[in-house]
């Protein structure tokens, strides 16, 4: 099988067309690119083994620990990354949005929070009223060196219910 040596992906919305030995090499990671050619620093690399889901991306939706993505495997793909997402989106408003007396907090230190937050996201678009259970298995592969896992697990409940309230015709852009 011939290798192709220009991979092109949509990253946030824009595309882009990488070529091998200028952009990136055949051994390069989806988490290189995403953070030395396009700046995308919200990308964290932390334990580059695919044990702290901190590099968390969407691909075509779904979650992805992009540490162990080989970049030609996202060739084609749609790419979201946290810097997609602003205090509008459900998801980082009910993380913003959890703290205090019952909470916690869903940020302390706030290098986990990308991971979380789009691991969130793939969770809730294919079930967007999961129980505990789903939500802890579902964020199972993270690793929050603050311990904030009640208050995450909150949050994400917390934007569950936004997300169902607008489905069933809600009020969605009034906050909770």
């Amino acid at each position: 099988m011939e290798r192709k040596n220009e991979i092109t992906m949509t990253v946030n919305g824009r595309t882009f067309t990488f070529r091998e030995g200028r952009d990136f090499e055949s051994s390069d990671m989806l988490s290189v690119v995403l953070r030395e050619r396009l700046g995308l620093t919200g990308v964290r690399v932390s334990c580059e083994q695919g044990a702290c889901g901190a590099c968390t991306v969407l691909m075509n939706g779904k979650s992805v620990l992009s540490c162990m993505l080989p970049v030609a495997e996202a060739d084609g793909a749609d790419i979201m990354t946290i810097e997609a997402l602003d205090g509008s989106d459900p998801v980082v408003d009910a993380f913003v949005n959890t703290y205090g007396p019952g909470e916690g907090t869903a940020m302390q230190c706030g290098y986990c929070t990308p991971g979380f937050v789009l691991e969130a996201h793939s969770l809730l678009n294919e079930n967007p009223n999961p129980t505990d259970e789903e939500i802890d298995e579902a964020l199972s592969g993270h690793i929050c060196r603050c311990g904030c896992y009640e208050g995450i697990h909150i949050a994400v409940k917390k934007a569950a219910d936004h997300i169902c309230k607008c489905k069933e015709g809600g009020e969605c852009n009034e906050k909770d």
